[in-house]
């Protein structure tokens, strides 16, 4: 949901039962280093750096973006997938696995119950009980559309 203002965010936080004052939360929104950017709308909304290293603050991507950005990713970092039952391991480079597992969680794909990352290897768990191989071929078929 999009935070308009630090006292629009106190009162979604008060809304969970988190009391905050405006001190803490402006201490807060200046460590995760938000800033305030214009959406696809128009409209200044905070933002906080993406996850995986980008360090300039972006507004959250629509569905066909996220999607995108998950293609992208496997095809730089996917090194093999292999398919057992409704399990699917991923291979990437040392120190990738949490990153397109991230990627991989934002896309919100129908298929994917979740993830589990390591350093080099993730596993994807199908949410049809025989869907493994099905979801490795998909993402194999992604890696290599943009080689």
């Amino acid at each position: 949901q999009p935070v308009r203002s630090q006292s629009q965010l106190a009162k979604l936080l008060a809304d969970d039962g988190l009391s905050v004052t405006q001190a803490t939360l402006s201490r807060d929104l200046d460590e995760l280093g938000a800033v305030k950017i214009r959406n696809t709308g128009g409209e200044l909304i905070y933002a906080v750096p993406s996850e995986g290293g980008f360090r300039t603050p972006q507004a959250p991507l629509g569905g066909s973006a996220k999607e995108e950005r998950m293609r992208r990713l496997s095809a730089e970092l996917l090194i093999s997938a292999e398919a057992s039952a409704n399990l699917v391991v991923l291979r990437t480079p040392p120190g990738a696995a949490q990153f397109l597992a991230s990627a991989i969680d934002q896309a919100e794909l129908h298929d994917i119950l979740g993830t589990i990352a390591g350093d080099d290897t993730l596993m994807l768990i199908s949410r049809d009980p025989n869907g493994g191989q099905a979801l490795a071929d998909h993402l194999l078929r992604l890696a290599q559309n943009d080689r």
